[in-house]
């Protein structure tokens, strides 16, 4: 064993277990940014939809489990926006003596929101804890693993053959991930290493899983933008796609949201409800595939990312488009890597 790691902590974005909890969510959620209220209003009416619940807690508790089946490690599971909160579990930690762990954020690819800001979450979290914080290491990318882009075919073809048969064979395969702003997207990292953005690797994501099921004709938009319209984000829209796609003559669609490791109200909400009702309104087939983290495979990756570290497991990747996170020698992300843009001075 070539690192002493004494426990794994699963760290994600967090969700509201009640309808009491969905305003100070999204309050903590977009603290700092500038979101007006009406904007919080709207999305808080999509959690009440759902009861005030987001799946996305129940979701991680059961990867936790499914790990803690796979590795003699204790699990501790951390948020960032809700709890439990990552402070609180970086005390805990500290409390039940873990000297270093492992750190898997429950996302796949690199970016501010994806990736860098996670490490601000780990970096605030051991400051609140003090001298007595562990060292808290986070695990690389993994968006171009095998089990994961594996998962994800699969879930593609469950997908297909929910559609009528007449029309299964002619659905588009669309991949969706979540929007970022496009000046968020440009600082991907290291220009000698092609960089870590965030677009190019969802785009590697879905060659890989198309290529896996031997489709060589897909599309990939995204999702759940937000923020002011003057503020260029990733196009083109998943709604404003299925429009385009209906005008086309494409009879149906299989929606596979590649950008997302669970489900949460952004998926449910966005695709399940918003998406689908759209696509009845223009008389076309729909599928929604399921997201990866689910699949028995998922947990067996985390559970290898953890080997990398500990036992010294050769990386595995399908893809050519460079990783970021820490690798085998310890290294962490490069120091340009994700930065989020300068703010406009106003």
């Amino acid at each position: 064993m070539r690192t002493s790691v004494e426990a794994l902590l699963v760290l994600s974005f967090g969700g509201p277990e009640g309808p009491d909890d969905v305003r100070p969510f999204l309050e903590n959620v977009t603290r700092g940014r500038g979101v007006p209220p009406e904007r919080l209003d709207e999305v808080e009416q999509h959690y009440r939809h759902f009861g005030g619940v987001s799946p996305i807690n129940a979701r991680n508790r059961e990867l936790i489990s499914a790990i803690s089946e796979r590795t003699e490690l204790p699990v501790y599971f951390g948020n960032r926006n809700w709890h439990p909160m990552i402070e609180n579990t970086v005390a805990e930690m500290a409390r039940d003596g873990i000297g270093t762990a492992l750190v898997f954020a429950t996302s796949a690819y690199g970016g501010y929101s994806a990736c860098r800001q996670y490490q601000e979450d780990i970096v605030r979290a051991r400051k609140a804890v003090g001298e007595r914080a562990p060292r808290l290491i986070k695990l690389r990318h993994f968006f171009d693993h095998p089990q994961f882009i594996g998962a994800n075919a699969d879930a593609v073809r469950t997908a297909r053959t929910g559609l009528p048969s007449d029309v299964a064979e002619l659905a588009r395969l669309v991949f969706t991930a979540h929007s970022v702003p496009v000046a968020f997207d440009a600082t991907g990292g290291p220009p000698a290493e092609g960089g870590y953005r965030y677009s190019r690797q969802v785009a590697e994501a879905a060659r890989l899983v198309a290529a896996e099921l031997g489709v060589g004709a897909y599309d990939v938009v995204w999702q759940s933008r937000s923020g002011p319209p003057q503020v260029p984000w990733l196009e083109p829209d998943v709604g404003d796609h299925l429009t385009a796609l209906h005008e086309r003559g494409v009879p149906a669609v299989v929606v596979a949201p590649v950008g997302f490791v669970s489900d949460h109200v952004e998926v449910i909400w966005d695709l399940d409800h918003e998406l689908r009702e759209q696509a009845a309104e223009l008389g076309m087939g729909f599928a929604r595939a399921a997201t990866a983290g689910p699949d028995p495979r998922f947990a067996d990756m985390v559970v290898e990312l953890i080997a990398e570290q500990v036992h010294e497991f050769a990386p595995r990747g399908l893809g050519e488009v460079p990783r970021g996170g820490c690798t085998r020698n310890g290294t962490l992300c490069a120091p340009l890597c994700c930065e989020p843009p300068p703010r406009r001075r106003t």
